[in-house]
């Protein structure tokens, strides 16, 4: 979708309301899904191993349920990237953990996922940390050529007073890490993505994830590890119309006695992250937005899952 196009259906919709967004972008899902079939094969395996013992048309339809849930998210990045009046309503636990670290300026790094989406998450965070001055947020992105409608709403969230860094696929600078420790160590939140790397050459960490293998980028752990701030695992998922449940786990520390014990320590991290995702995927499967390959090989057979979504 282009930046012409994206204009147009905000101005369209702010002429004749709501609905034609969401009926133009899920015509738009409904294009994706039966046009790219090996975007669509990436879900129907993700879903595969998370009811593994559906028949193949169950997954299809989870499928079809993911790519159309995502226009209603759509709309509230929009909503909020655009300066709309209408507030996104959000609950919450957890808040108390960051508030704790940033009132003791000891910094943060908030591990996000592509369970809900990061913009929102984002601007939950900025709206929030108005009430607390000492909040100071940083981002790191995946800067992507040509993806003008991401760049509208980093832009968006730079307005906001969120700093962003964005990484090119080719690679990112060593002052770009420095620059995040540093925030770190003067009291300030680093947010990282947590489940998929920034670029290819990108180091990473292999994990179990639904019984697959499943390679998690390294950096939020060696963040934790060299600053020595606390690693909060943050979730955004939509609940219903504008509103959203944001859930902050208690903080984990990535600790090594020696450097013989680093990749240990950043391992048994990233393992942590990689089942706490898992649960929440179970409990929210069509909140799951990473539409890239994510599952590797398969590992040792588990027991079937079945939570009873359909």
């Amino acid at each position: 979708m282009k930046e012409i196009f994206y204009r147009f259906l905000i101005a369209l919709s702010k002429r004749m309301g709501q609905w034609v967004f969401l009926v133009i972008a899920w015509g738009i899902a409904s294009g994706y899904f039966f046009l790219f079939p090996g975007r669509v094969a990436v879900s129907v395996r993700f879903y595969r191993a998370l009811f593994p013992s559906k028949r193949w048309l169950h997954h299809l339809r989870c499928t079809w349920r993911q790519y159309h849930h995502f226009p209603h998210v759509f709309l509230d990045r929009f909503l909020l990237s655009d300066n709309h009046n209408i507030a996104i309503a959000y609950t919450q636990e957890g808040w108390e953990y960051l508030e704790d670290a940033v009132n003791r300026k000891i910094g943060g790094i908030i591990l996000m996922s592509h369970v809900g989406t990061w913009e929102i998450a984002a601007h939950l965070l900025q709206s929030r940390g108005r009430n607390n001055p000492g909040m100071k947020l940083l981002l790191y992105l995946g800067q992507k050529h040509k993806e003008q409608i991401e760049r509208m709403q980093k832009e968006s969230l730079i307005r906001s007073g969120v700093k962003i860094i964005a990484v090119e696929r080719e690679g990112g600078s060593p002052f770009d890490v420095v620059e995040g420790i540093n925030f770190l160590k003067a009291g300030g939140l680093v947010s990282l993505t947590g489940d998929r790397k920034w670029r290819e050459d990108q180091r990473s960490i292999p994990v179990r994830f639904l019984g697959h293998e499943a390679f998690l980028p390294e950096t939020p752990f060696v963040f934790a590890l060299l600053s020595g701030s606390p690693l909060f695992i943050f979730f955004a998922y939509r609940t219903g119309r504008h509103t959203y449940h944001v859930e902050i786990m208690p903080p984990e520390y990535v600790c090594a006695q020696g450097r013989k014990d680093r990749q240990d320590a950043i391992r048994s991290a990233a393992q942590a992250y990689a089942e706490r995702l898992e649960d929440t995927v179970r409990q929210h499967p069509f909140e799951w937005y990473h539409f890239e390959p994510f599952l590797g090989r398969k590992l040792d057979e588990e027991c079937p899952h079945n939570n009873g979504q359909t």
